[in-house]
């Protein structure tokens, strides 16, 4: 069986990753690509490191099981299907799934982190970095932390500037030039998405 294809994806906190990877993926079933991201890989709240304010910081490196994410990334490129339980971002709310990840002949592997830890960055063939605007990672994490994960404006706005600002400059924006394509999301990403997806498809069709 020929190996797989590893394509990482990574940029700053709200930067878009996600909207691209659903524009991405809706062209493909999931036995042409498959998704595996580091969100699904946080250590337990209790493991989670705090800050000065005794605040739990989820946005540095320590936060991520990176071995287990690495293993199993690995054994996907194996040939080897991979369970992990969903992570759900501590709510309450939320009941978690189990995920079952297959192998496919184009691997996805995604997070803010992917870059920074060398056994995941490792074994990524193609690189890319969505690069958006500050105030527009502001904007995006608001609404997604009060939807998703039920933070209120005060603590998403303490957790930007404390955690999500600070990590940014320190572990992901230094990564942008190992990128092989820097994805601008300023107002769209279209062009870039053409691309990407012809490029997979003829990662798919063995070519």
């Amino acid at each position: 069986m020929q190996k797989p294809f590893i394509i990482g994806i990574t940029g700053g906190s709200g930067s878009g990753k996600t909207r691209f990877l659903n524009s991405l993926l809706k062209n493909f079933t999931d036995e042409e690509v498959c998704l595996i991201s580091q969100d699904n890989y946080y250590r337990p709240r209790q493991e989670q490191p705090v800050d000065e304010a005794g605040i739990t910081n989820f946005d540095l490196p320590e936060s991520i099981d990176h071995v287990l994410f690495a293993k199993h990334i690995e054994q996907l490129h194996q040939g080897k299907d991979v369970e992990k339980e969903e992570y759900t971002f501590n709510n309450d709310a939320l009941v978690p799934e189990t995920l079952i990840f297959k192998p496919a002949p184009v691997i996805v592997v995604e997070g803010i982190f992917v870059f920074h830890f060398p056994d995941v960055a490792s074994k990524m063939d193609l690189k890319l970095f969505i690069d958006t605007k500050e105030h527009l990672m502001l904007k995006r994490r608001i609404i997604r932390d009060n939807e998703e994960r039920g933070y209120d404006l005060d603590d998403v706005l303490y957790r930007f500037e404390n955690h999500v600002g600070p990590t940014y400059e320190k572990y992901i924006a230094p990564y942008k030039s190992d990128a092989d394509l820097v994805i601008p999301n300023i107002t769209h990403f279209d062009s870039a998405l053409d691309v990407i997806t012809a490029f997979i498809k003829n990662k798919v069709n063995g070519e």
